[in-house]
């Protein structure tokens, strides 16, 4: 694994798991599903396969002192500071920009701060695999075999195998797809050739920094700029001269999807969930023989009470339900969220809400 490297986007706000999830706190830096959060668990999940230098975290300033403090064994230079968020392209241009002056034979996974992945063995088995296609000049995905029809995620289809004897079945990526509707999704599920779009990526940081100067010539002049100078006193300066007029843009929509030579690992049993919202803990955390869970602190009293959700955060507080099913309850010192599981994806919609009537305390 030497020249291999592990980057790790951590700025994300996660909306969708409010009011546990703030702007001074959000869901990476919880402990949503167990003792460690998910920042915490996703730099653990690498143990064995690189170390702790050869992990970069690319995230913003009041995010990244609550990090080192999480995990004090990357080493402070490892961590890449946004002055603000610009979109994921932005973040792999710059944490590739700044790789490859440090190592010039580079390969980076781009890996999120907020996934949760099950089945560790074989994550380390694809990223290795991964490693291998991209060496071949390939932009890598890693794409996730659905278990259901999703409207949640973006899908990717694959086309025909690649030649060469990789050590797991890797393909062609045929075409990207935003996140369907209902029906789509449907179609997609059953047609066979499509993966759900993890949004984890693996390639040569000189094959990424080239197809960047392709598509997005502005982000590529930017990022170079900002690279030159990085590690000498000019580093902040340029670094925020540079950064402030870039577009917002995501690495999928930005290269990925006009990009020639990618593919796709299918990823079938990895157990993976992007954590997304309240609905998706049903996924991920085991539930009691009614399908109710009760995480964090929570104690709950279920009286007639079916697939319902309970978050607590704090163990002297005692919530009862009786003759409900498919309900998400969030209990925070301030808030009191109460949904349907199947409206979870809305609590977003509140958040814009509040953003937008300045109710700031709740955000």
């Amino acid at each position: 694994m030497e020249h291999k490297y592990a980057v790790i986007m951590a700025g994300g706000g996660g909306t969708r798991l409010w009011p546990v999830s703030r702007k001074e706190r959000p869901k990476q830096l919880l402990p949503l599903l167990g003792q460690e959060t998910l920042f915490q668990d996703t730099v653990n999940r690498l143990e064995n396969l690189l170390p702790p230098e050869r992990i970069l975290v690319v995230t913003v300033e009041e995010q990244a002192r609550e990090m080192r403090v999480q995990v004090p064994s990357i080493p402070e230079e490892n961590y890449i500071i946004e002055p603000a968020p610009r979109g994921t392209a932005s973040v792999v241009g710059l944490a590739a920009a700044v790789l490859q002056k440090r190592d010039p034979r580079a390969m980076m996974a781009v890996l999120t701060a907020d996934h949760f992945i099950r089945n560790r063995d074989l994550f380390h088995y694809l990223l290795r695999a991964a490693f291998e296609v991209a060496d071949n000049d390939f932009l890598v995905t890693l794409g996730i075999t659905p278990t259901h029809a999703s409207t949640g995620y973006g899908y990717i289809q694959q086309g025909e195998r690649l030649d060469g004897t990789y050590n797991y079945p890797a393909y062609k990526v045929k075409s990207f797809r935003e996140k369907p509707d209902e029906a789509t999704a449907q179609k997609l599920l059953r047609s066979g050739d499509h993966s759900w779009n993890s949004g984890m990526f693996v390639w040569r940081v000189d094959v990424i920094l080239a197809e960047i100067a392709k598509q997005m010539p502005e982000l590529s002049q930017a990022v170079r700029k900002i690279a030159a100078a990085w590690d000498t006193p000019q580093q902040d300066e340029v670094l925020k001269e540079n950064w402030q007029d870039l577009k917002v843009e995501t690495v999928d929509y930005g290269i990925m999807e006009k990009a020639e030579r990618v593919a796709v690992l299918p990823a079938g049993g990895l157990g993976w969930s992007d954590v997304g919202s309240w609905e998706s803990l049903f996924e991920v955390i085991l539930p009691d023989m009614n399908g109710n869970i009760a995480t964090n602190a929570a104690v709950h009293l279920a009286h007639e009470t079916n697939n319902t959700l309970v978050y607590g955060t704090s163990p002297e507080r005692l919530v009862v339900t009786i003759g409900v099913d498919h309900l998400v309850i969030v209990d925070t010192e301030d808030i009191l969220l109460v949904c349907s599981s199947d409206q979870t994806q809305k609590v977003k919609d509140v958040v814009e809400h509040l953003k937008k009537h300045r109710q700031e305390k709740y955000l």
